[in-house]
């Protein structure tokens, strides 16, 4: 499991969360830590884990202003 902190990309997370999901080992589990701004960036993130054929395993609320995911690789 590797753990990814895209805080410091603010919105513009999602093309680097889509090169790591592209680049990773089929079942490879990853975090994601974002700051979600407003909850769209929730919801874009959970439709590009599921639009590169992978699994969103959790989506927790960090604190006030960031988001962690767990995705794995590939379909369960």
């Amino acid at each position: 499991m590797k753990r990814y902190d895209l805080r410091h990309l603010g919105d513009k997370f999602l093309n680097r969360m889509g090169e790591i999901l592209k680049n990773s080992a089929r079942g490879e589990t990853m975090i994601f830590m974002f700051e979600m701004g407003d909850f769209s960036a929730v919801q874009k993130s959970a439709d590009l884990v599921e639009g590169l054929n992978s699994t969103l395993l959790s989506s927790i609320r960090y604190n006030q202003v960031d988001w962690m995911i767990v995705a794995k690789k590939g379909r369960i």
